[in-house]
C-alpha cells in the first residue's frame, strides 16, 4: 500500500456555505470533486498528520463510497486515527459528540442535511472542529481559498475496508476504529433526562409517533425510544435509513411530514408526534391537534428545561438566531438570563457556549439544542419534551396555552420560495437594501415600521463580525419581517420570508398563523416587491 500524490486543478465553486459544501450528488461523484475538497479541508487546518478524525454520514447515497475515499486520504495525509460509524453512518448530533468524547481534532460528516438523497439528488461534506461544532467563518474561507491554489491530493492506493464489522482495522498504517453509531450517543441522553419518569409515563399508557423520515435518526430513535424507555412497538416510523430517504424529502416540517401532522390531527391521535431530518439534527414538534413552531418549542423548553435533571441547576443564558422569532427572548427575561442574537448557522451558538455564556439555542428552521454537543440535536429536543409531559403529565395544547397566556403569543411562519433565478432574487435583496434608510416611520397595513436594517452581528467571545446576514423590519409592537436568501440549497437561490407579530394577551392568543399574519404577509410582498422580482406570488413551502 503506498500514499499516491496525484496532481489536480482548482475546481470553482468549492465554497462551503452555512454547513458545509452541498452539491447535487454526482457532481461529487465525478473524480476529482470530492478529493479535492477534502484535500483542502486538511491544508486549510495545518494538516492531518499525527491526527484523529471521526467520520460519518446520514447514509444518502455515494455516502459509503465517500467515506472510503476520505479514509484513504486522511491515511495518505498523515493521520493517526479516524473514528467512524458502522457503515459510514453516525447522525449529525452524535458525530460531534464523539468529537467531544474522544477528544480528536475534528471530524468530517458527510450529509446535505434535510435536502434530499438519491443519484441526482444532494451530497454534502462539512467539517467539525475539535469542540464538536461546525467550522467557523475563518476556517471556511481557508478551505475555500485551499480549493482555489490546490496542485495536488493525496490518497493510499488501500483496498477498501469492512465498515460494516465494529473493531479496529489499519490502514496503510493508520488506525480505523469502527464504531456503533448509537451506543454512545443513547449513554448520552441517559445521563441527560429522567429516562425512569419517561418509561413510567410510557407504561401508563401514553402514546406517541415518531417519523424517522427513512433517514438516519431511525436507529437512534428506535433504541431509545422503543428499546430502553418502552414505547410501544412501531412507536417509530420509516425507521430503516435509506440512501434516498425512500423517494421522500427529509425534511421535519408539516409540508414533508404530513402523514405525522394528519395522523396527530385525526380523531384516535396519538399524545404526541415528532419527526427528524436526514442527519438527524432537526426536530418537528406535534400534540395532539396542535402544531409547535419551532421558535414556540425553544421558547417552551427554555421556561420548562430545569424540570430535566441535566438543567436542574438553570440556564446560563439562550441563544437563536436572528430570524427565530423573540418568543424565547420574553422567557430569558422572566428567568434573570441573557439572550443573545446571532446570525443563522449554528457554527455561531458555538464560541458561546464554549464560553459557558449559554445553555439552550435554536433556529426557527427546526433546529434546537444544548451544551450538551456543539450541533443542533433533534432526537434530545423531542427527549426534553418528553422529560417535561412526563413531570407535567398534562397534553401539550394545554401547555402550549398556558405558556402564551404567561408570554403571549409571538406568531410565526417562514415563507420559502424555492430554485428562483439567482439574479433576480439577488437583485430584489439589494433593491430592497436600498431601501432601508428611508422605511422607518412609514405606515403600511396599519403597522408603522419602527427599524429596518441589514444584520451584522458583532461576536461577543472573540470579536469577529458577521455582516449582510439578513435584512429586517421591525414594527411598533414587536412584529417583524426578516428575509434572507438561504445557502443550503443546490439550485438557484431560495429565499426565505419570516415573519412574525405578537400578541400579549389575554386576547387573540388561539387565531391561526397565517391569519395573524395577514397584515405583515400582505407588507413583505409590497415592501421587497416579490411579485414583480420573482414571478412568485405564493411560497413553495409554509411553516
Amino acid at each position: 500500500m503506498t500514499a499516491l500524490t496525484i496532481a489536480t486543478t482548482p475546481i470553482a465553486g468549492q465554497k462551503p456555505g452555512t454547513s458545509g459544501l452541498r452539491k447535487k450528488t454526482p457532481v461529487f461523484m465525478a473524480t476529482p470533486y470530492l478529493h479535492n475538497f477534502v484535500q483542502a479541508i486538511f491544508d486549510a487546518i495545518g494538516g492531518a498528520a499525527g491526527k484523529t478524525f471521526v467520520l460519518g454520514g446520514d447514509g444518502r447515497y455515494f455516502n459509503d463510497t465517500a467515506a472510503q475515499i476520505i479514509l484513504k486520504m486522511a491515511a495518505a495525509n498523515g493521520a493517526a486515527r479516524v473514528i467512524v460509524g458502522q457503515g459510514a453512518v453516525l447522525s449529525t448530533p452524535a458525530a460531534s459528540h464523539l468529537i467531544r468524547l474522544n477528544k480528536t481534532d475534528g471530524g468530517i460528516i458527510m450529509s446535505a442535511s434535510h435536502n434530499p438523497g438519491g443519484p441526482t439528488e444532494d451530497f454534502g461534506v462539512k467539517f467539525n472542529m475539535a469542540n464538536g461544532g461546525p467550522a467557523p467563518e475563518a476556517v471556511t474561507e481557508a478551505m475555500y481559498q485551499a480549493t482555489t491554489t490546490l496542485s495536488r491530493y493525496l490518497i493510499s492506493d488501500a483496498t477498501d475496508i469492512d465498515l460494516g464489522k465494529i473493531g479496529r482495522v489499519t490502514l496503510d498504517g493508520m488506525a480505523v476504529d469502527v464504531v456503533d453509531p448509537v451506543a454512545d450517543y443513547a449513554t448520552l441522553m441517559e445521563s441527560l433526562f429522567d429516562f425512569p419518569a419517561i418509561k413510567a409515563m410510557f407504561a401508563g399508557g401514553f402514546r406517541m409517533r415518531f417519523d424517522a423520515m427513512h433517514a438516519v435518526t431511525g436507529p437512534y430513535a428506535r433504541d431509545i425510544l422503543e428499546n430502553r424507555l418502552g414505547a410501544a412497538p412501531g412507536t417509530v416510523i420509516n425507521g430503516t435509513p435509506l440512501p434516498d430517504f425512500g423517494g421522500h424529502h427529509p425534511d421535519p416540517n408539516p409540508t414533508w411530514a404530513k402523514a405525522l401532522m394528519d395522523e396527530m390531527f385525526s380523531a384516535d391521535a396519538p399524545d404526541f408526534g415528532a419527526a427528524s431530518d436526514g442527519d438527524g439534527d432537526r426536530n418537528m414538534v406535534v400534540g395532539r391537534g396542535i402544531y409547535v413552531s419551532p421558535s414556540d418549542s425553544l421558547a417552551f423548553l427554555a421556561a420548562n428545561a430545569q424540570l430535566a435533571p441535566a438543567y436542574r441547576a438553570g440556564l446560563k443564558g439562550v441563544a437563536r438566531s436572528m430570524p427565530t422569532s423573540a418568543a424565547v427572548d420574553r422567557v430569558a427575561a422572566s428567568l434573570g438570563i441573557a439572550a443573545y442574537e446571532t446570525p443563522t448557522g449554528w457554527k455561531f451558538f458555538g464560541n458561546l457556549l464554549d464560553a459557558g455564556r449559554v445553555t439552550l439555542c435554536g433556529e426557527e428552521s427546526f433546529g434546537t439544542g444544548s451544551d450538551h454537543v456543539r450541533e443542533k440535536d433533534g432526537l434530545w429536543a423531542v427527549l426534553l419534551w418528553l422529560n417535561i409531559l412526563a413531570v407535567k403529565q398534562a397534553p401539550v395544547a394545554d401547555l402550549l396555552a398556558a405558556h402564551w397566556a404567561r408570554f403571549g403569543r409571538n406568531y410565526y411562519s417562514r415563507h420559502d420560495f424555492e430554485a428562483i433565478a439567482t439574479d433576480r432574487a439577488d437583485a430584489m435583496m439589494a433593491a430592497l437594501r436600498a431601501s432601508l434608510p428611508n422605511l422607518p416611520g412609514q405606515g403600511i397595513e396599519g403597522m408603522v415600521i419602527q427599524a429596518a436594517d441589514d444584520f451584522a452581528y458583532t461576536d461577543p467571545v472573540d470579536g469577529s463580525v458577521s455582516r449582510a446576514q439578513g435584512v429586517r423590519i421591525i414594527f411598533d409592537g414587536g412584529s417583524r419581517i426578516v428575509l434572507r436568501l438561504s445557502g443550503t440549497g443546490t439550485e438557484g437561490a431560495t429565499l426565505r420570508l419570516y415573519l412574525e407579530r405578537y400578541a400579549p394577551g389575554p386576547q387573540g392568543l388561539d387565531l391561526d398563523a397565517q391569519a395573524a399574519l395577514a397584515p405583515v404577509i400582505n407588507a413583505a410582498h409590497e415592501l421587497a416587491g416579490i411579485a414583480a422580482f420573482t414571478g412568485r406570488v405564493a411560497p413553495d413551502v409554509v411553516t
